[in-house]
Parts: structure tokens; C-alpha cells; sequence
């Protein structure tokens, strides 16, 4: 699987204009795994964008190395957004700040207090 989403290359991330209060999740290439259970453990690539800069402030792309945890270890809106998410999919998470870093973003991240992320993901394995 990982061949196959490394064929697709780093995605482009599209910005929306303003803030968003409700997580939006768009499937932009359905997968035909497993789909990622409640509390399950992914592998993925991943893109993250920041809406009020519109930068990038982290690609797992970028360091040419997959990364894998489990859902009760990230942000609350990776935590419900990949739950459903079918092995060898691309999702887009549309996160409103209060789901992301909300006030507290980590230090040097350029991530604002309370900021909207985008986060495009290619889910490589789940469990």
C-alpha cells in the first residue's frame, strides 16, 4: 500500500478562505482496506496546513518517512476524523481550532491559538 499512495506524491492542500466551527471530512480518494476503527492504531503520510497563514507547518512527506500512533494520541480532530477511513485513502480534515491546539499550540509550530487546520492524509495501514 505504501508504493501505491508514494505514486501519488505529496498532495496539495487547498485553503479555505475563512474558519471553520465544525470539523469538515471530504474522502478525496476512497480506500478499499480496512477501514480505521474507534481507538484503532493508523500509519499514514500527511500534509498540515494552517488556514489563517496558509503555510504548511508539518509533512510527514517532507521527511520521506511514514508515521504510525495510536488515535488517543493525537489532536481530537485526527482522533474522530480517521475513524472510518478505509486503508489506501486520501481524507481531508477541515479541523476548527477548538478540535486542534486550541489555545495552547505547541511552541514554534507558526500554528496560531485557536487556528483552523487542514490536514491532507493518506492512511497506509490501520489495526
Amino acid at each position: 500500500m505504501l508504493e501505491e499512495i508514494e505514486s501519488r506524491g505529496k498532495p496539495v492542500i487547498t485553503v479555505p478562505a475563512s474558519p471553520v466551527s465544525t470539523m469538515e471530512i471530504v474522502d478525496d480518494i476512497e480506500g478499499t482496506g480496512t477501514a480505521v476503527p474507534v481507538g484503532g492504531h493508523v500509519t499514514v503520510h500527511y500534509v498540515g496546513v494552517g488556514q489563517a497563514s496558509g503555510k504548511q507547518f508539518d509533512a510527514s512527506w517532507d521527511r520521506n518517512e511514514e508515521i504510525s500512533f495510536g488515535l488517543n494520541q493525537v489532536i481530537a480532530g485526527w482522533r474522530d476524523g480517521l475513524v472510518g477511513m478505509k486503508v489506501g485513502g486520501r481524507r481531508t480534515l477541515v479541523i476548527p481550532g477548538d478540535q486542534a491546539y486550541g489555545k495552547n499550540p505547541p511552541p514554534g509550530s507558526g500554528i496560531k491559538p485557536n487556528e483552523t487546520l487542514i490536514f491532507v492524509i493518506d492512511l497506509i495501514a490501520t489495526r
